[in-house]
Parts: C-alpha cells; sequence; structure tokens
C-alpha cells in the first residue's frame, strides 16, 4: 500500500512540474528556442495531401514557408525540413532571421513567385 501512495505523489510532483515549467521547443529550421506563443506545428506534407508527420517551428518561420510555396510544391518537392533550408530564398530567410531574438516575429509578405517554380 505505501508503494501505491509513492508512485500517486510522484505523478503529482511530475505534473505539478510540468505544469510550472513550459515545454521548450527548438525550431527545426532557425535552431532559435521557440516560446510557447509563437509555437507553429508545420506539417511537412500539408494534411490536405495526407500529411501526418509534424515539426515545430517558429511563427515566423511558419509563415514564410507558406508564403513562398504551395501545397503541391511542399508536398512534392518541400516535404523535408532539409529541402526547405536548401530552397535559395528559404536559406536567405533563415540566415536572416538566426541574427533576431526568439520573440522576433515580423509580418510577411506572398512572395510574386509562388507557384512558379
Amino acid at each position: 500500500m505505501v508503494q501505491g501512495r509513492i508512485n500517486r505523489q510522484s505523478t503529482a510532483l511530475a505534473q505539478e512540474r510540468l505544469a510550472i515549467t513550459p515545454e521548450i521547443s527548438v525550431c527545426a529550421l532557425c535552431d532559435r528556442p521557440i516560446p510557447p506563443a509563437l509555437r507553429d506545428a508545420h506539417h511537412l506534407v500539408p494534411k490536405s495531401r495526407g500529411g501526418v508527420s509534424t515539426v515545430y517551428l517558429h511563427r515566423a518561420c511558419h509563415r514564410q514557408i507558406h508564403a513562398l510555396f504551395t501545397e503541391n510544391e511542399l508536398a512534392k518537392s518541400y516535404s523535408t525540413v532539409i529541402a526547405l533550408c536548401a530552397h535559395p530564398e528559404m536559406a536567405k530567410f533563415i540566415n536572416w532571421v538566426k541574427g533576431k531574438t526568439s520573440e522576433f516575429n515580423p509580418p510577411t509578405k506572398r512572395s510574386r513567385n509562388k507557384g512558379r517554380f
């Protein structure tokens, strides 16, 4: 019976610690820590194309991906973090945003070339 009390107490303490300390994530693209308020889950293959696996990204990085690429492009050519980082415009954005603070959240404009690659 004592064993049950210890398990319940340790479980309660673990849940309490999780409630106090928010989960810290790192952006899969820019390698900066992501504040919980700016964390987005990105489907590597869009859900509309049957994708299920996700990675955590800064909101700015996530918006940049969707400003540059259509869902078809993401599904066919840019379904991995490596492929996204290899794209010249995305690489330029990543290099620029790496020098910013984690809380930095710039406005994003849609690319004029979206869907023309």
